[in-house]
C-alpha cells in the first residue's frame, strides 16, 4: 500500500498491485485494473519512487531471513561451532 493525495490535498492510500498504469496529463492519473481511475499530486516518478519503496519493505525481512554461505556449513555439520578464532588470552581452545 502507497500513501498519495488527491487534489484536493486529501491523503489516499492505494493498493499498488492492483495499479494497470500512471499517465502525467498534466496531472498524474493512475488507473486500477478495473478501470477507476484516480488523479493525484505526486508525479509519475514520485508515485513509481513509492512503490518501489514499498516493494523493497516488504522484501526485506526476507533477504535478512536468508541464509548465508557460512550458516548452511554450519547446518550441514552441526559439530562446527560458529566460534572459530581462539580465546582473547591467545590460549588454544579446549577439544
Amino acid at each position: 500500500m502507497i500513501r498519495l493525495t488527491r487534489l484536493n490535498n486529501r491523503p489516499l492510500v492505494v493498493n499498488s498491485d492492483i495499479i494497470k498504469f500512471i499517465e502525467n496529463a498534466p496531472d498524474t492519473v493512475i488507473t486500477l485494473i478495473s478501470g477507476e481511475k484516480i488523479v493525484v499530486l505526486e508525479s509519475a516518478q514520485e508515485v513509481i519512487s513509492k512503490i518501489v519503496e514499498f516493494r523493497r519493505r516488504l522484501r526485506r525481512p526476507l533477504m535478512t531471513a536468508m541464509p548465508s554461505e557460512d550458516s548452511a556449513a554450519l547446518a550441514d555439520d552441526p559439530g562446527k561451532s560458529a566460534m572459530t578464532e581462539s580465546p582473547e588470552d591467545g590460549s588454544e581452545a579446549d577439544d
